[in-house]
């Protein structure tokens, strides 16, 4: 009988071993939610109004080989981009490739990114991370295009561009949008500063809201562009309130950043409250201290992440993306999502980085 009893032990012993290895196995080959990242893909490509398949995806733990990836970018003046440069880096770091990042300066400097591309499709480079100055700067650009390039947040207008990577700016405006539709009282008026006129998302993101509040009495009473600039920003939220009091202002990261310290200068927290299109650091700040009431978030440093992850991927044989990046998540006063700064936002003591090389 003891025998028997020690024999059914041993069975049940060795099953227990084989389901234990099983699951070993199953945790080592299948993905958890902590190895994957949070993606929407977007269809129809390149379109305003998409449908949205949410999805969890696994990046590449190696690269197949030391790929050389140019990257070219509008700017490194603001915490967005600064955002998107250090998710790049981290993940050309994790792959071990080559990567050499190119500013242009400005929304404005087309000329100068035109040339920071001739380079890169001249120089031994395998693929181009586009973010372009100009929807229509691939036609722009005479010589033949002989190397893979993947848009970079913003869109590009072009046949051989077949990925994306990046948010749906119209989104963006329709989120703010549908918060002002929730919160604000009837026949509120919002003065709005999204950026440059017609370049990056600035008029996305004006559609995208003009569409949320179609129904709604709520008002865009005014319409402001410029540079992505503190300075000029301020100039231009200063002669707004000289001469009116809207009841939201909306802008870019930049320009709710000047708004919060002229709205105190003027003493109209109680009047004026302030909504961002995308998330930065001093948003953020303003946030949790209550003096913004409102933000966007795409999640930029994801964004870079799963840019080189794609290029690497498409280097490899594998097909398009199509529109692929983050959901949009919002920050608000009372609520905070958990992995803000984990993915929303680049250390607050990070400088960006223009090259990295495999061997360091």
């Amino acid at each position: 009988m003891a025998k028997l009893l020690f024999m059914g032990k041993l069975l049940f012993m060795g099953k227990l071993f084989k389901r234990s290895l099983i699951v070993l196995l199953a945790l080592l080959v299948t993905p958890t939610a902590a190895n994957t990242w949070p993606v929407e893909q977007r269809h129809p490509f390149d379109q305003q109004l998409q449908q949205a398949r949410e999805l969890q995806y696994t990046p590449l733990t190696s690269a197949k080989q030391h790929w050389r990836i140019c990257v070219l970018m509008p700017h490194l003046k603001d915490t967005y981009w600064t955002g998107i440069n250090y998710g790049l880096v981290q993940q050309a770091k994790a792959l071990e490739l080559d990567m050499q990042l190119f500013e242009a300066g400005g929304y404005y400097q087309v000329d100068k990114q035109l040339s920071q591309l001739d380079y890169c499709l001249k120089h031994q480079f395998d693929a181009i991370l586009l973010g372009s100055v100009v929807p229509d700067l691939l036609d722009r650009y005479q010589p033949p295009i002989n190397k893979p390039v993947i848009a970079l947040v913003n869109r590009v207008n072009h046949p051989q561009i077949n990925t994306r990577i990046g948010v749906n700016w119209y989104q963006m405006g329709y989120h703010a949008g549908q918060y002002l539709r929730q919160h604000a009282a009837d026949n509120s008026q919002v003065a709005l500063f999204t950026g440059p006129d017609k370049q990056g998302g600035s008029d996305l993101v004006e559609q995208g809201l003009t569409a949320a509040l179609a129904e709604s009495t709520v008002k865009i009473m005014s319409v402001h562009h410029t540079d992505n600039n503190r300075n000029l920003y301020r100039d231009q939220i200063n002669q707004l309130l000289a001469s009116a009091t809207p009841d939201y202002i909306l802008g870019s990261a930049v320009a709710i950043e000047a708004a919060v310290a002229i709205v105190q200068q003027r003493q109209l927290q109680q009047k004026v409250q302030l909504l961002s299109s995308y998330l930065s650091p001093a948003v953020l700040r303003g946030i949790y201290r209550k003096r913004i009431a409102y933000s966007n978030d795409d999640s930029v440093v994801l964004q870079g992440k799963l840019a080189i992850d794609v290029t690497v991927r498409e280097l490899q044989g594998e097909p398009a993306f199509g529109d692929i990046g983050p959901r949009i998540n919002q920050q608000r006063i009372d609520h905070i999502s958990e992995d803000v700064l984990s993915q929303g936002l680049a250390p607050a003591d990070y400088y960006p980085l223009y090259r990295v090389n495999s061997g360091d």
